[in-house]
């Protein structure tokens, strides 16, 4: 296919989470006070908190992506913090000198009874069981992404969260940012036609060969034991706290656990997806406890009002691609390939193709309002407003088709998902790695 030269780039009013802390810290933004089912404890449908009543919330994880998310919500009363790293939580108690501080966030759950919400930065493995406690107690949940471990985990929490009617949000903070906006705008508005085919990528590689091999004992500082939580039980292993778990399945979910949510959001959110059909997985030989360094993995949906039949792909690592469609490509993007013309998209900015074909190009009216930033959306949630955007009824089924692409390498196959039955038609090896089971005291 003949290249297409370049059109200017039309960057985002902000870049990449540029501010967010300031945005949610913001009084520019009265809170909603429409109402909404919360905690019966906290507060009640007709009676949300006020715009005054700071939110009390639980911080699980503060370090690294928890300090982010600790920046984020720090406007709010931070009445606990939890960490398995005493160095982490001793830090940071420092900020919060009235804050109760824990190792164990089952302690936390059960101890501390005036919150209103709690925020989880913790190591994939142990969102599920810290945000189903959280959501059984009644309590508002925000949880970094993606949502689970497993694809069944992210069915549940959807259901909790439904079932206790309280506020949620997953972290894909990027969701906020005006560029994602705009692109919706123009997918939506027919501009490119018909979407047939939708390529997402990410040069990052959360991969590796082996796991590392136990040494000693753990630093003091770190409660070994607890950080595995959930997962098997085995002798201290460094290099994987705090950095480097992503890697390992028995904790993390690679590259598209880590990347998917924040990339495969935007065609999810432009085109309405759903349940994909079939997922096939393409990659080095399946390791049983690394996720691999480079993957491509083929989602088939079906055709609905929103689109015909399509094909979406996802690339990262070393099967990360430079051209698509005879375009040249960035690191990372999603480029929407459509009947009357190809869009690429990022973070904070867009560029449609042919260029002589959007020389006059002018964007939609904006349809879609600005946000008053990610952690503000859920702070109004909280408060009896309309739910965040990235609430979990979105982001548990886009969770959903992140990790399914997961099982598809894990076991070397085209998968048919039966999404009502959560089953891999036809082939039990796929079914059973839909869920997991967790250690003792952690079943969720």
């Amino acid at each position: 296919m003949t290249s297409h030269p370049a059109v200017p780039f039309r960057t985002g009013r902000r870049q990449l989470l540029k501010g967010l802390s300031a945005v949610a810290a913001s009084t520019l933004y009265p809170w909603s006070t429409s109402s909404a089912a919360v905690a019966p404890w906290l507060s009640t449908p007709d009676q949300p908190r006020s715009d005054d009543q700071p939110l009390r919330l639980a911080v699980i994880g503060v370090a690294n992506r928890g300090a982010n998310n600790l920046d984020g919500v720090r406007s709010q009363s931070i009445v606990a913090l939890c960490d398995v790293d005493r160095g982490y939580l001793d830090g940071v108690g420092q900020q919060f000198p009235d804050a109760k501080r824990y190792q164990d966030y089952r302690k936390l759950l059960d101890e501390v009874s005036d919150l209103d919400g709690v925020v989880i930065s913790t190591p994939d493995h142990h969102h599920a069981p810290a945000a189903i406690r959280a959501l059984r107690r009644g309590l508002h949940v925000y949880c970094e992404k993606p949502l689970t471990h497993t694809v069944a985990e992210a069915r549940m929490l959807a259901k909790a969260a439904r079932d206790a009617g309280v506020a949620t949000q997953m972290g894909t903070q990027i969701h906020a940012e005006p560029n994602y906006r705009r692109v919706v705008e123009i997918v939506r508005a027919g501009i490119l036609g018909p979407i047939h085919r939708v390529h997402v990528w990410v040069g990052k590689g959360w991969g590796a060969a082996e796991m590392p091999q136990p040494a000693g004992i753990a630093p003091a500082n770190l409660d070994w034991d607890l950080w595995l939580g959930p997962a098997p039980l085995r002798p201290y292993t460094p290099n994987l706290h705090p950095a480097n778990w992503r890697r390992y399945r028995d904790f993390g979910t690679g590259t598209l656990g880590d990347m998917g949510c924040h990339y495969m959001d935007l065609p999810f959110w432009a085109l309405g997806l759903g349940s994909p059909l079939e997922i096939r997985a393409e990659g080095p030989p399946s390791n049983r406890d690394c996720c691999p360094l480079g993957l491509k993995v083929h989602y088939q949906f079906a055709s609905t009002d929103a689109h015909p039949e399509l094909e979406l792909i996802w690339y990262d690592g070393d099967l990360t691609p430079r051209e698509l469609e005879g375009i040249g490509v960035p690191g990372a993007g999603v480029l929407f390939v459509g009947e009357k013309g190809i869009l690429f998209g990022d973070y904070s900015r867009y560029q449609l193709y042919p260029a002589d074909q959007f020389q006059s190009f002018q964007p939609p009216a904006p349809s879609i309002a600005p946000s008053p930033g990610h952690y503000v959306e859920w702070f109004q949630a909280c408060r009896g407003g309309s739910p965040a955007l990235c609430n979990f009824d979105y982001s548990g089924p886009l969770t959903e088709c992140v990790l399914l692409g997961t099982v598809s390498h894990q076991v070397g196959r085209t998968l048919r998902w039966k999404a009502e039955q959560l089953t891999c038609q036809g082939d039990d090896e796929a079914t059973a790695l839909i869920h997991k089971t967790n250690r003792d005291g952690w079943i969720v």
